[in-house]
């Protein structure tokens, strides 16, 4: 959809406050997004509205403001913060005689610039062709006639079904692979089973911190960046837990945001099993954001989604050195020497509470083994 960011795509964004409140932290979120994308926002159009409308999502007057305020700022594109039918979004590039891009689209993009691994290039790709299948007659309105006349006699099928017929054939290719690339995954996971490695997946919403964090811990060198979806291609490494003399298995996942395209949940499935099967998830959270309580709802609602709702948890709350925090630990109860063990602030990107949280997965992941009383920090966090 975008080219490479740099390459001129002027974008108009566009955000409806329908009564749920948190409208600005999520036009700054959008913008990250657009950022992410590689568009170069020129200006906001906001409104409020009871319910979208069923043909424009915004009604006549907005749609007309939003022409023309596109045609002031120059803008090649307008993006909607929003899930657009396709109805919707023929109706909309109709009025602007513009492209018009939705938020599961922008969200798709974003992930066909991130993916490297052969896995992931073909989960975005499933994900991509299931959500273009519901809008295939954009394209192809002008041939909506059977074919005929020199050259064109064929099968006897519009040019229409000839797009959904290749298309389908293209996502059953996709699916098969992916089945294939799934068994290989499971057949690594019984191996580890097998060794009695334990697995720790590091989850928690995009941008949070987890691949700088995925680094400190494995000094893996994963790319990791103050971007939306840095990370997608899940990366796992082994472990060395000092005080326990074992090792573990962790792995970075792809970040979760608030209304994830459930194409790309279903594309993902395979990733995202391996979150599903771990041990233990690292729940990373940025201490930093006005937003964290919400993100933390939505990152467990996606882990509901995938299966992986009732898997342990260990909240990691990250970016300290952003509120001035303290490193430290916080149990379900105080009474036990260590404790069950809820929270461990840190900060990923200066190193101050790593020491904590290997502590921490130690005393989780292996009980048995008699606590290093010494090297325990008092809990107790500051805000």
């Amino acid at each position: 959809m975008f080219d490479r960011p740099g390459s001129g795509n002027r974008a108009l964004l566009v955000q409806i406050d329908f009564g749920a409140g948190g409208v600005a932290e999520r036009l700054e979120e959008l913008k990250l997004l657009a950022g992410s994308a590689g568009a170069e926002t020129l200006g906001v159009v906001q409104a409020r509205r009871a319910a979208p409308d069923p043909a424009l999502f915004v009604g006549k007057g907005k749609a007309d403001e939003i022409a023309e305020t596109a045609i002031a700022l120059g803008a090649e594109i307008v993006i909607f913060n929003h899930e657009l039918s396709p109805a919707q979004q023929r109706n909309l590039e109709g009025r602007f005689k513009l492209r018009v891009v939705d938020r599961n689209s922008l969200i798709l993009d974003i992930f066909a610039l991130r993916a490297k691994s052969h896995e992931g290039k073909l989960q975005v790709e499933l994900a991509q062709l299931e959500h273009m299948a519901t809008r295939l007659v954009r394209g192809w309105t002008h041939l909506e006639r059977q074919k005929g006349g020199i050259g064109l006699r064929g099968p006897g099928e519009t040019q229409l079904e000839t797009d959904r017929r290749l298309l389908g054939n293209r996502v059953k290719l996709l699916k098969e692979r992916l089945r294939q690339l799934e068994k290989q995954r499971r057949v690594r996971r019984r191996a580890r089973e097998r060794k009695e490695v334990p697995t720790v997946s590091l989850v928690g919403y995009t941008n949070a911190g987890k691949s700088t964090l995925f680094n400190a811990l494995t000094k893996a060198g994963a790319y990791a960046a103050d971007q939306l979806f840095a990370t997608l291609d899940t990366t796992s490494r082994r472990v060395y837990l000092q005080d326990a003399d074992r090792h573990i298995i962790l792995s970075d996942t792809v970040g979760f945001i608030r209304d994830l395209p459930h194409s790309v949940v279903a594309a993902f499935h395979a990733t995202l099993e391996e979150t599903a099967s771990a041990d233990l998830l690292l729940h990373v959270v940025d201490a930093s954001s006005p937003e964290r309580d919400e993100q933390i709802e939505v990152v467990n609602g996606v882990l509901r989604e995938i299966g992986a709702g009732d898997v342990p948890q260990l909240i990691v709350w990250n970016k300290i050195d952003a509120t001035h925090g303290q490193p430290g630990l916080e149990r379900g109860d105080d009474l036990a020497p260590y404790g069950n063990i809820a929270r461990v602030s840190l900060s990923a990107r200066t190193g101050a509470g790593l020491e904590l949280l290997r502590e921490a997965l130690v005393a989780t992941l292996f009980p048995s083994l008699p606590p290093p009383e010494a090297q325990f920090a008092p809990s107790g966090l500051t805000y």
